[in-house]
């Protein structure tokens, strides 16, 4: 019987590289505009949470596939950098809300989808830890939610860079 890991590495496989050519692309897209991103403040904290979200995608698909690692292992690797993708989206959030272009009903749905990725890592960390494999379904939700979220925050910064 295959180890409860070793059963996602496919899905992890594929996650990691097309979030990697994802990071890639946005970076790029982003550095040709950093300076109008700088400028425009509710823009540099949504971007830095485009971007994070994006790369714990990348680093827990990455992690989950070291040979032999144990569920708590992966899962102390995640809460870790969970609590770092907290933190930086809690300030993009912030900047949702103070953001007062944005239409009053469109604040909430933002917050919620960056919010996303970190309460199912979070629920897969916490899981992993006490050695319960179905964490592993957690930190696959986050992922996918990660790129949904990084890709659209990534989009509208770029859009609003243009305006």
């Amino acid at each position: 019987m295959e180890a409860p890991l070793e059963a996602w590495s496919e899905f992890n496989v594929a996650m990691l590289g097309g979030t990697a050519a994802l990071v890639g692309l946005l970076i790029v897209a982003m550095s040709v505009n950093i300076k109008d991103i700088l400028a425009a403040e509710p823009l540099p904290s949504r971007a830095a949470a485009a971007v994070a979200t994006l790369t714990l995608a990348l680093v827990v698909c990455a992690l989950g596939l070291v040979p032999g690692q144990p569920l708590w292992a992966y899962g102390a690797e995640t809460a870790l950098g969970t609590a770092a993708l907290a933190v930086v989206v809690i300030r993009a959030v912030g900047s949702v809300y103070r953001s007062s272009g944005a239409p009053r009903g469109t604040r909430l749905p933002k917050a919620l989808l960056l919010l996303a990725p970190v309460v199912s890592y979070a629920v897969g960390a916490v899981l992993l830890l006490a050695g319960d494999g179905g964490g592993l379904a957690w930190l696959g939700a986050g992922a996918i939610l990660g790129v949904i979220a990084g890709a659209a925050f990534a989009w509208v910064v770029l859009i609003e860079v243009l305006r």
